[in-house]
């Protein structure tokens, strides 16, 4: 009896230690954020005339602070991660990533380890305080303007850039079918790129579309990213007289089968 109350005792310390240190890492998430919106990111702008270098000096600055904030949501023992397979994004200017979409997380470990990071970011991000200068520093896509949407991903794309895309369009809900749109097939095909695929697992759900930040899971969550193959958009637009809407039709029928992640044994080779 005495060891069943003191592993309950631990069970709940642990878990309050947990809820506190999430609190304690999205505190410090958006202080970052505003810090580089406000001072380091303006000072980019300044010093290096050339706006092409300048964005990519900010993704890198991107990068790097959010590989520092998943390495301390796990020293702080919030979750665990692994990556797999990362080294076949160095392959991919000029390409799509699409990745499925289950927790907020997902574009931070995507961005921290893409070597380029181009993204497509809903219009309601521009009116938040913490991210917004973060976004138009990046020159990320606002996916609302769509009159000049597909013409800047071209610009990117040619200019060896690397587009992150959700086709989900948010988070995945727990339990429910995955629904895709249409828009990252539609890119790939009209500017007529490559897309890679990127499955993400979580084996207890932690910051989902419903879940508040201090809904944490029972135990430590594992996410596992696994960078898999690259499908080719010409395969899909070459078929008969394919019109380029029914060619991304094709496509994302063939991304919701194999957008679907699944749990890597942990013993595995990473």
């Amino acid at each position: 009896m005495a060891s069943i109350v003191n592993a309950q005792r631990a069970s709940m310390v642990n878990r309050i230690w947990r809820i506190a240190a999430t609190g304690f890492c999205f505190t410090l998430f958006g202080i970052g954020g505003l810090l580089l919106s406000t001072f380091w990111f303006p000072a980019l702008r300044l010093l290096v005339k050339d706006r092409q270098r300048c964005t990519r000096l900010t993704q890198h600055s991107i990068r790097y602070s959010f590989k520092l904030f998943i390495w301390l949501m796990r020293f702080v023992r919030v979750l665990d991660y692994q990556f797999y397979d990362v080294e076949k994004l160095k392959q991919d200017t000029g390409c799509i990533v699409v990745a499925n979409h289950p927790s907020l997380l997902d574009y931070v470990f995507l961005a921290s380890c893409m070597p380029r990071c181009d993204c497509i970011v809903k219009q309601s991000l521009l009116s938040n305080i913490f991210v917004r200068g973060v976004i138009k520093a990046a020159g990320y896509i606002a996916n609302s303007e769509s009159e000049i949407l597909l013409p800047q991903c071209q610009e990117i794309l040619n200019n060896h850039g690397m587009i992150l895309i959700f086709p989900e369009g948010t988070r995945t809900t727990p339990g429910e079918e995955m629904l895709l749109q249409r828009g990252a097939a539609n890119i790939a095909v009209r500017c007529d790129v490559d897309i890679r695929l990127v499955t993400i697992h979580c084996d207890q759900p932690m910051l989902t579309k419903q879940g508040k930040w201090y809904n944490i899971p029972k135990m430590k969550p594992l996410f596992q990213i696994v960078v898999k193959e690259k499908i080719s958009a010409k395969d899909y637009a070459a078929e008969g007289d394919a019109s380029p809407a029914i060619a991304a039709r094709r496509l994302t029928r063939i991304l919701s089968q194999k957008l679907i992640p699944e749990p890597i044994k942990t013993n595995e080779k990473k």
